[in-house]
């Protein structure tokens, strides 16, 4: 058997043959050092649409990241045919770090956590005054979640023109959030896309809201040269329908700020937040838990919030609408 010395060349060294042909295995990734920058504005099946400097490009995932995922308003580094022309794919190699993400599960007992954007500054509440009626319980959660991820909620109140706004805007006063108050008449001729674009000037918002709330119909106002399809509410159910299927990231016009639609929801569930932050998404009642004993759950006798409340400091709708919200997540907990 032969030995190989210390001044052995090339022909000395056996290689064991690659039958398949290709290049061996490494475990060194390229950095992809020229990788140019780009921002996702949606994803489908796969297929993700990425602005790359003035133009949009399709891409996918790259192997290496694996199970990663990328999901709009995620700032990327692409590779590859970077044309935009038609039939050409590029190819995400890295997901830059993200400064936000807003998070929803199916319901509060499901586990799995879904990323709904990454990035985002705003997330703006659409909630419809009648038709469908207006549901206080879901912008509470969207108020959590948007406190969890470090957001600043803003609530746009639609179709005035069928209900007053005034006794939602009484039960949320005290919080504090931004509001605009928005009729079809006004979204018709401007003066509502103005009011509420002012709110989104050089912002990355969200917009949220369960089907049929007029959403869509609001962000066509803000950005007419991108016209999405909108439906109407069932008059049996009292719910709308699902017009849109995909989040989609949109541009303000003159580039004073980003709109990103979102598919209408019917629940929101908090799996993914700790019980003990909820209280943070109702300023008017933390003040009031000073008091409270020790890992106090805010639904027992002795919970100074019940005082807080009866000294007039708070709404005891709030105060309801928390307890129901931490005696979701109680029987998740337990569960």
């Amino acid at each position: 058997m032969r030995r190989y010395g210390k001044h052995t060349d090339e022909d000395d060294v056996r290689v064991r043959p690659n039958r398949k042909g290709n290049r061996p295995r490494t475990s060194i990734r390229p950095k992809h050092e020229d990788a140019a920058e780009g921002f996702v504005l949606t994803v489908d099946r796969g297929r993700l649409t990425v602005l790359v400097e003035d133009r949009t490009i399709i891409a996918m995932k790259a192997r290496e990241l694996g199970r990663k995922g990328v999901v709009v308003g995620d700032r990327v580094a692409v590779v590859g045919d970077l044309s935009g022309a038609k039939d050409t794919l590029a190819r995400i190699v890295r997901v830059e770090e993200r400064s936000s993400v807003l998070r929803r599960t199916a319901d509060d007992d499901d586990p799995f956590e879904r990323v709904v954007v990454a990035n985002a500054d705003q997330l703006a509440i659409v909630t419809a005054l009648a038709d469908p009626e207006p549901r206080p319980r879901l912008i509470d959660r969207c108020l959590v979640a948007a406190f969890d991820a470090g957001l600043s909620p803003l609530l746009v109140l639609t179709k005035s023109d069928l209900a007053p706004a005034a006794p939602l805007l009484e039960a949320y006063g005290p919080l504090g959030v931004p509001y605009v108050v928005t009729n079809r008449e006004e979204l018709a001729d401007g003066d509502a896309a103005d009011r509420v674009r002012e709110l989104l000037t050089d912002k990355v918002t969200v917009f949220f809201g369960h089907s049929g709330v007029g959403k869509t119909t609001l962000v066509n106002a803000l950005v007419p040269e991108h016209k999405r399809a909108t439906g109407r509410v069932n008059a049996v159910t009292g719910r709308g329908r699902h017009t849109t299927t995909s989040a989609l990231a949109l541009p303000l016009p003159d580039g004073d700020g980003w709109v990103i639609d979102t598919p209408g929801v019917r629940s929101f569930g908090l799996h993914h937040v700790d019980p003990a932050r909820v209280i943070h998404a109702f300023p008017d009642l933390e003040p009031g838990t000073e008091g409270c004993p020790r890992a106090c759950s805010h639904d027992e006798p002795d919970c100074a919030l019940d005082q807080w409340v009866a000294d007039g400091h708070a709404d005891p709708a709030r105060l309801y609408s928390l307890r129901r919200l931490l005696a979701t997540r109680e029987r998740r907990e337990g569960d």
